[in-house]
């Protein structure tokens, strides 16, 4: 670094902290922090407490007038949340698809917010842009798709999914998309399973086209989309003078984690030119895995793909990513050049500018912990990890199939469904559905708010289930096999 030298003596500010007192209090937060990770097995996944109970902890004060000591801030701070918070990386928590958060993120988190850089143009960010285009890349490899596309890291899985509805709005709608907007180009429609994650609502919705322009593909016995509706579903929407723009595969759906025929959409998406959009959010890592589900080889085929790296690859909260073939597309999709931008078009001599392919100018540094985490454990470690997951999964299957008080229904990948049924109540006719689905209802409320183990729920054929979802590298096979014991016993309370 040029050495630089101060005319002036530096200004005095009440929120500066010396770097002695800086170390001082990181030491002790970080010591605090340690303690809270090697504690948190042997504690509850939540303390399962009303709102009520979380702000009568927090108190209802008004804004204090003068401030107070960061080390002392900082020692209540992680008391309130120690003590007040659900851990989604306690080994049992099972439940949305949050994983458990690598050490090595907090840290990067640390370190990005410390130098802060603004992630809008590589000016303000040269180090940090090149970090984030480095990630992209490797996120590519990793789950095999072309390493040559272009991307941004984005909040999550809904943002991610937004940036590669816009860009294929733009790339098929053309120009008039722009300028007059989606009522310009009459009749667009977007093709997704009956399963797809309800982003693809929020999008037609905000994106202007309505959620009328989405056509509901129904799902085979597998939560599959059934391509040869889909075909049929082009080509009557074709017929109507109607024009569709994209498809919308499933690498994983938030319910059972199925995997649409990605192959055979691909297939169909070429046939009648449209664009592929592939929502991986939560499944496409496990294209990393020595013998992954065969349609995930077809992610590799897609216009764009959505991946959150704060699911399977672990890093924490926030990080999404949206991979898309032709980098152009994103560019075409988001630049714009007030005289307040730089003027330069970004080329690998100027550095990648990620206002021009992304919706926000002023971006935080998602990529350091997620960088850092491909760093640390690199393709193995997440091969093992994913691979890890996806086998506990199915032991739990295994376990709530041989226990003669639950119905195991679904296993694909790192997710397992099943239901509690008392023994004497074979699921025979409507009354008894509705009894097992009120039943399963209030056990899983009573299981959350327990805090021996944290699951979610899936709603199948009308049977409301129990959702186990295992992206966790903190899980073991004991923490598995204790689930349908704690299951039944509660459950049997309830009963």
């Amino acid at each position: 670094m040029r050495d630089v030298k101060r005319a002036s003596s530096p200004r005095s500010a009440p929120m500066e902290m010396s770097p002695t007192s800086f170390r001082e209090v990181g030491h002790e937060l970080v010591d605090r922090i340690a303690d809270l990770l090697a504690a948190m097995p042997a504690g509850p996944v939540t303390p399962g407490e009303m709102p009520a109970d979380v702000r009568r902890a927090l108190g209802q004060s008004s804004l204090p007038k003068d401030g107070r000591d960061a080390n002392a801030l900082l020692r209540e701070t992680a008391d309130l949340l120690a003590q007040h918070s659900l851990f989604n990386g306690h080994p049992r928590f099972l439940g949305f698809i949050t994983s458990s958060a690598a050490p090595i993120g907090a840290l990067a988190d640390l370190l990005a917010a410390s130098v802060n850089p603004n992630l809008g143009g590589w000016l303000l960010s040269p180090m940090a842009s090149e970090i984030e285009a480095q990630s992209i890349r490797w996120i590519a490899e990793l789950i095999g798709y072309p390493s040559d596309c272009g991307g941004i890291l984005v909040s999550g899985g809904n943002v991610a999914n937004f940036v590669g509805f816009w860009a294929a709005r733009r790339a098929k709608g053309g120009d008039l998309v722009r300028t007059d907007g989606a009522a310009a180009v009459a009749g667009l429609r977007v093709y997704a399973s009956s399963a797809t994650h309800t982003w693809l609502e929020k999008i037609a919705d905000l994106s202007g086209l309505g959620t009328r322009a989405i056509h509901s593909i129904p799902v085979d016995p597998s939560e599959r989309l059934d391509a040869g509706a889909l075909r049929s579903a082009i080509e009557e929407d074709l017929g109507r003078g109607l024009q569709p723009f994209m498809v919308v595969g499933s690498a994983g759906t938030v319910s059972t984690g199925a995997i649409d025929p990605l192959a055979d959409i691909a297939s169909i998406c070429r046939e009648f030119d449209l664009w592929f959009h592939i929502d991986g959010a939560y499944g496409a890592p496990a294209a990393a895995m020595d013998n992954p589900p065969a349609d995930l080889r077809s992610i590799r085929e897609a216009d764009s793909v959505a991946v959150d790296p704060h699911k399977w690859l672990y890093a924490p909260l926030e990080a999404g990513a949206v991979l898309v073939r032709d980098n152009a597309v994103l560019r075409d999709t988001f630049s714009y050049h007030p005289p307040y931008y730089p003027d330069k078009v970004p080329d690998d001599e100027s550095g990648v500018m990620y206002y021009e392919l992304g919706p926000q100018n002023s971006r935080g540094f998602r990529a350091l912990k997620v960088w850092l985490g491909l760093k640390q454990v690199g393709r193995e470690g997440y091969r093992q990890m994913i691979t890890e997951d996806v086998r506990l999964a199915r032991v739990l299957f295994d376990e709530a199939q041989s226990n003669p008080e639950l119905e195991a229904v679904t296993h694909n990948l790192s997710i397992t469904t099943f239901r509690y049924v008392p023994e004497g109540l074979p699921p025979s006719d409507a009354a008894d559905e509705d009894y097992l689905n009120d039943l399963n209802r209030r056990l899983l409320v009573a299981l959350q708010q327990g805090g021996e183990v944290f699951l979610s729920n899936a709603v199948l054929d009308d049977r409301y289930l129990l959702r186990a979802c295992v992206v966790n590298f903190r899980t073991s096979e004991e923490d598995i096999r204790a689930i349908p014991e704690i299951v039944v016993r509660v459950g049997r309370g309830l009963r």
